[in-house]
């Protein structure tokens, strides 16, 4: 299973181009969308919410991430394999979170480039290819180097802002929920958010925190748009008083 995690956009033809050269390179196998509305540019977002799917999806699964507002320049490629997953990105902190939190973690780094290389598109160029022998079960060896470690490494631990905003509004926060008492208090642009188990157990039009699918703490309005009426978008500061 090859899974699809970018920042491209729906609208555009990057996604076409990209699954176009998977179908060439690793013809036959599942290719899967999970999010292609990654916050754009925003590696560190991305970051935590690639490392709250990836454990939803099956060991072995080929894993083509691409948040990379720095194509093109002196960046690098990596494979990573972490959690029995492997994950083909560009290293600039998108991999990180889930290197830190793996203690099996293994990157290598990509030294091959193609002759015909967009400047702008190594999603396509680069990182599908790489990811579409992995897939096929032939490991790549003679276009990468083992590193001990990546170039660019975010804090592994919870990240307290808004990572992600769904198209209901629901804001996805880097805080996982495990450790949230379900008794606290979360707070965000000056609003408050007492907890609920799930949407209907709340008034419609009320605000309140839960652990969502992947375990991430979200924020959320019952069948209203949290992010409007709440004024919460992408980097928004979490806070969390937990009981004493």
């Amino acid at each position: 299973m090859i899974v699809l995690f970018t920042d491209y956009g729906i609208h555009d033809p990057y996604v076409g181009q990209l699954k176009a050269r998977l179908a060439t390179e690793a013809p036959g196998q599942l290719v899967v969308d999970l999010l292609h509305a990654a916050p754009d540019f925003n590696a560190h977002a991305g970051a935590h919410l690639l490392a709250a799917f990836a454990p939803t999806f099956p060991p072995g699964s080929v894993f083509l991430a691409v948040v990379d507002p720095g194509v093109g320049t002196a960046r690098h490629g990596v494979v990573v394999m972490a959690g029995g997953r492997w994950f083909v990105a560009p290293d600039n902190g998108l991999a990180s979170v889930l290197v830190a939190r793996h203690a099996d973690s293994k990157v290598w780094r990509i030294d091959w480039l193609p002759v015909a290389l967009s400047s702008t598109f190594h999603g396509r160029d680069v990182f599908a290819v790489i990811a579409a022998e992995i897939a096929r079960g032939e490991f790549p060896a003679a276009k990468l180097s083992e590193c001990t470690k990546l170039e660019v490494e975010f804090e592994a631990g919870d990240l307290a802002r808004v990572i992600y905003i769904d198209h209901f509004g629901n804001a996805f926060t880097g805080i996982r929920a495990q450790a949230v008492p379900v008794t606290s208090r979360v707070a965000a642009n000056h609003s408050e958010f007492m907890h609920a188990e799930t949407f209907a157990l709340c008034d419609k039009g009320k605000g309140f925190w839960f652990s969502n699918s992947v375990g991430l703490l979200e924020l959320a309005v019952n069948r209203g748009h949290a992010a409007s009426q709440f004024g919460l978008s992408v980097g928004t500061p979490i806070q969390v008083q937990k009981p004493h």
